[in-house]
């Protein structure tokens, strides 16, 4: 369970630039559910996933996952139980490691050892079995450094090492927003294929609203720091999403 608790988020506090994000933001969300988040730009949209995986803190509420209080706990720590793609498929890669340097350290951040790239013959199975079921012909290319692939394999790798050990929150901020037609579509593909019938909770950010209403089992439209509209299953299809983006 995701439990968000009457959250309240301000940007430059008593400054002539203040910023009032969220005031009382609430949401819940249970295992296998996957919402997709709209509203304009500036909603805040983004930070409820920087609130989510600790990237910031919220001034006051509270933020649990599996009844675990979570508000202040730092972002490598909530990274056991959160994975996260952005928009920028420079992110979440270390560029300058291979494939495999990078897929260790995804395993590693669910790991009780000491941070130590630790690769073998086994986790270069594992490797390899994980991406081929991404359909890019990586699993050949392990000792690659990621700096040399494309946009969408960059995409494509975050993904898989977002959910390599199944997260308790997968959050995805615009992640297929940077990318051509292709990618975009293949991106999508795997993201339906990596979340259907899976128990993580998973947040997608979108502006786009075929996806919003045809991904996941339910949509929340953010505005003026609150949730104005929260819609389930087929409901979805029957209700006029107005928002200025």
């Amino acid at each position: 369970m995701l439990k968000i608790d009457n959250v309240c988020k301000v940007f430059a506090p008593n400054e002539p630039s203040e910023k009032k994000i969220f005031d009382g933001l609430s949401l819940e969300a249970h295992s296998g559910d996957f919402i997709t988040v709209i509203g304009g730009n500036g909603a805040g949209k983004s930070t409820l996933m920087n609130l989510i995986a600790g990237s910031i803190f919220p001034d006051s509420g509270k933020i649990y996952i599996d009844n675990k209080d979570m508000t202040y706990v730092s972002e490598y720590k909530r990274a056991k139980w959160i994975g996260r793609v952005f928009q920028d498929p420079l992110k979440g890669t270390a560029p300058n490691l291979t494939i495999e340097e990078n897929l260790s350290l995804a395993l590693l951040r669910h790991s009780a050892k000491n941070l130590k790239l630790s690769i073998n013959r086994k986790s270069s199975e594992l490797f390899k079995e994980k991406l081929l079921t991404l359909n890019l012909g990586l699993e050949d290319r392990l000792k690659t450094k990621v700096g040399l692939l494309s946009g969408g394999q960059r995409q494509a790798l975050t993904l898989l090492m977002a959910t390599i050990v199944q997260p308790k929150v997968l959050l995805l901020d615009e992640h297929t927003a940077a990318l051509d037609p292709k990618s975009r579509d293949n991106i999508l593909g795997l993201t339906d294929k990596i979340t259907r019938n899976s128990e993580m909770i998973t947040l997608m950010i979108t502006h786009n609203m075929e996806h919003a209403l045809n991904f996941g089992n339910r949509t929340i439209m953010i505005n003026s720091g609150k949730i104005q509209m929260d819609v389930k299953g087929d409901q979805r299809q029957t209700i006029n999403f107005d928002f200025q983006d």
